[in-house]
């Protein structure tokens, strides 16, 4: 019964590391069809809800793993493996097949830019995961140091989703750098310095039931792949908020830590 109760996250987290697999799978044509799937035209499309999905499953894992008291080394390792594959991996192809097979003409041209925009977004993943590993798992308990790379992965896939609902990629050629510099911008976040608070449980009821509330409509949205106007606005609010306020907050975060690791010292 000791080893049963971490059969839950290890799950979630393999079906979020196959997902990410899927994703990359689905947006580079290996499941394409000429017909749509699910109301979705384009397979880079279902890619990016592919990611949103692993998202989903990222934060249900850790649920369980707190739920079940199955927090371990092992799964900690395995869920940076599979967050590499769904958020760090996963948006790249995305982005380079959704641009290749969308907009095929402004990929030749660019197609350099994307590449090394794709390549910078990986290793500054890859980057996040292993400091976050290495450093930054139990310093800050209420913050993120920098962009998690479950929300950028987020952000990526979102841009292609309303982009392609909105069909910019042939009726507004001078929205093509979009998902390009948000892919860059969100890889930079992931390795900056910068603070983000986490969604927990906070002192106030009426902050608690506005993240309860936005936090349910995000899993119904995600996983019925509808209202990406919602999510994505979710998303824009959190960033602008949640770092605004660590920068504000940024010396006092810092003093508490310092003082923190002297008390124990």
């Amino acid at each position: 019964m000791t080893r049963a109760r971490f059969i839950v996250p290890n799950a979630f987290t393999s079906l979020n590391f196959l997902l990410g697999v899927a994703s990359i799978c689905w947006s580079t044509g290996l499941f394409a069809t000429e017909n749509e799937i699910l109301g979705v035209a384009y397979p880079a499309v279902m890619g990016a809800h592919f990611i949103i999905f692993c998202a989903l499953l990222d934060k249900l894992d850790g649920f369980a793993a707190r739920k079940f008291n199955a927090s371990s080394e092992f799964g900690a390792q395995f869920d940076s493996l599979a967050d590499l594959i769904a958020f760090g991996i996963a948006p790249a192809f995305m982005l380079m097949f959704a641009y290749k097979n969308i907009a095929p003409s402004w990929y030749e041209g660019h197609k350099l830019a994307i590449f090394a925009g794709s390549a910078v977004y990986m290793v500054c993943a890859a980057m996040r995961l292993a400091k976050y590993n290495a450093m930054d798992s139990d310093s800050y308990p209420d913050y993120f140091s920098g962009m998690p790379s479950t929300f950028a992965g987020i952000a990526s896939a979102m841009s292609i989703i309303l982009l392609c609902k909105y069909d910019f990629f042939n009726s507004c050629p001078e929205t093509l750098y979009i998902p390009l510099v948000i892919l860059l911008f969100t890889g930079v976040l992931m390795v900056s310095p910068l603070f983000l608070p986490k969604l927990k449980r906070r002192k106030s009821l009426a902050i608690n039931l506005f993240q309860l509330v936005n936090i349910a409509g995000a899993y119904v949205a995600g996983f019925a792949m509808i209202w990406p106007e919602y999510l994505m606005s979710l998303v824009l609010i959190y960033f602008v908020v949640g770092f605004s306020y660590g920068l504000i907050k940024r010396n006092a975060i810092m003093n508490d830590q310092a003082a923190k690791h002297g008390t124990e010292a």
